[in-house]
Parts: structure tokens; sequence; C-alpha cells
């Protein structure tokens, strides 16, 4: 065989491997679209979707500590109304809150899932700091939430909790933190982190059913840890991974990340206001503690507590947290 025919049989073989991983992936993701289709045909939603300025939030409320799915008990409890913010990315914010929510009996809890989380739209305008808490105050007045609530983010949303508070302080009553975010001297600096581009290179993961495939195969990739979730609750959090991964909002969220820590890189909660913070202490300590407590030198009545667990501390730790939630509200000045 010559030079000349030899190269021309390698370029078809590589032809037949992209023609056949070309087949694949539309197969794939005609496979995942339709199996998306008959899932969200059959799989009742939670909540209530709420139209604000950009779109459709979801949010789900009840009274009485109950689960997503779960029928509340018509009455707020004696603890007033507590307001819990996902982390980036979650795709089911009020399942993903389960075991706390169902541990928050004497609670009106009311789960706000911002856009492109759990059943809201995934389009919105830009996911600035600024955007993110509006909508948020729209979504709670549209739903008849009041003042003063306790203001509850995990991770990435302590920047929202840190600038909503500031913002709308007459109607926070005060804020727990889950592990969250806080702007480290330097951090957000505009030259950091990366800029929208327009490109989502994530998404396609979702659509050709990769996600799906990968949680189907190896669950543990997706369902939280402990065992305070029902068999129903983890498989509807399986499917919604797959539905809402890599979507635009999120996507864009995630490339503001340092544009929006610049932002209240100079915030501290007022004075005044009670702020609760739960660290993730899987391995001792953690080293970010430190700069947690500097960042609430000024408030007057505040707490840092350490619990045992990975960053998602309401997966494994909900009855301690709700515990030391009822504790320091009790002691908080009125």
């Amino acid at each position: 065989m010559t030079t000349t025919a030899r190269k021309l049989h390698r370029l078809r073989n590589l032809w037949v491997v992209l023609a056949t991983l070309a087949g694949l992936v539309a197969a794939s993701t005609t496979a995942n679209l339709a199996i998306e289709h008959a899932e969200r045909s059959s799989t009742a939603p939670y909540g209530e979707r709420v139209q604000v300025s950009h779109g459709a939030l979801n949010v789900y409320r009840t009274a009485g500590g109950r689960g997503p799915g779960e029928p509340g008990t018509g009455t707020a409890g004696p603890g007033g109304t507590i307001v819990l913010l996902s982390g980036l990315g979650t795709p089911a914010p009020a399942l993903d809150f389960a075991p706390l929510i169902r541990e928050l009996g004497g609670y009106d809890v009311v789960v706000v899932e911002g856009f492109g989380y759990g059943y809201s739209d995934v389009s919105p305008k830009e996911r600035t700091v600024e955007n993110i808490t509006a909508e948020l105050h729209e979504a709670l007045s549209k739903v008849h939430v009041s003042g003063p609530y306790i203001l509850a983010g995990h991770s990435i949303a302590g920047f929202y909790t840190l600038f909503y508070a500031n913002k709308y302080r007459t109607e926070v009553s005060a804020v727990v933190g889950i592990d969250p975010t806080v702007p480290a001297a330097g951090d957000g600096h505009p030259d950091t982190g990366s800029a929208p581009d327009g490109v989502n290179w994530v998404r396609p993961l979702s659509t050709t059913g990769i996600v799906r495939w990968a949680s189907t195969l190896a669950p543990a990739l997706v369902e939280p840890d402990g065992d305070g979730y029902t068999s129903s609750e983890r498989e509807q959090m399986r499917r919604m991974t797959s539905w809402n991964f890599g979507n635009p909002a999120v996507v864009d969220e995630t490339n503001r990340i340092a544009e929006n820590a610049h932002k209240v890189q100079g915030l501290r909660y007022p004075d005044d206001l009670p702020v609760l913070t739960f660290l993730a202490g899987d391995k001792g300590n953690p080293p970010n503690q430190t700069l947690h407590e500097e960042r609430l030198r000024n408030v007057r009545h505040h707490a840092v507590v350490v619990l045992p667990g990975g960053h998602y501390l309401h997966w494994t730790q909900a009855p301690a947290m709700a515990q030391q939630i009822t504790a320091f509200l009790s002691h908080a000045p009125v």
C-alpha cells in the first residue's frame, strides 16, 4: 500500500469514527429529550410560579414545616417566616432544603427559586446581585410575605443576603448563613474571574443526555448525602439535575461571581441585625472561620457555629441547625 493509500485509509477510518460519534450523540439527544418530556408530564411540580419583572419565579411556601409535595398545616408557626435561598447551581432548591424544612415546624418556610433553579424560568436578565435581590423582593411581595422575616442563604447566597439586608433592612429580622460565601480581601476585582462571553459550553452535557446517563449509572454524583430525603425526593432531584444543568441563568450567574463579589466587598451587616452563621467543619475548624468572625465583628448579636459535615450542611445537620436557629433567635433582641 502506497503512502497516499495509507493516508486515505486513515482518513476514511477517521470519518467513520466521527460519523459514528455524531450518530450516537444524535440518538442520545433524541432519547434524552423524549425522556425529559415524559418526566415533566408525569411529575407534579411543587410551589407556585410567580410573575416578576423579568419572567416567572417558582416560590414554595409551607406553614408548619412540611416538605415539598406534602400538605402544610395551614398555620404559620410561632417562629415567624424564614426565607431560604439556595447555593449556586442547586437544581431543585425546595427539594434540596426538604430535611431542614421538616425540622423548621415552628416557622412559615418560604423557598424562592431564582432564575435557572427548580421550576423557575431559565433565560432571565443578567444575574447581577442587584437583579437577583430585586427579583427576590418582588417575588416575596407578590406572594404576600411581609417583613420582618428571617433570611437564610446557602453558599453563594451569602452575597445576596448581605446585599438584601442592606437594601431592605426594615424587612429583615435576622440572617442565617449556611456555609455562606463571603468576599475576602482582594476578591471580586473586575479583572478577576470569567466575564460572560455569550457561549454556554456546558449546556450540551444536559441536552445530549450525558448528565442523565452519568447520574443513572452513578447516582452518588447528584444525590444528597444523609438519610433525610425520601426516595421520591431523590428521584425528582435526579431528574431536575438533568433538566436544569448548565442552563443560561446559572452559567451567567457563575460568570458574574467576581463581579458580584466586588459589589458586596465593602458591605457589612447592619450593627443591629442578628446574624447566625453555620460553617462546615468536616475536617476540623474551617480555615475561613476567622474571616467570617471578622466580618461580623460590628454585629452586636451574632454567632458562628461549626458543625461536622460537608458544604451542604442542611443535608445531614438539619435537626442541629433547626435547634441552633431557634435558640439563637430566642435570645435575639426584639
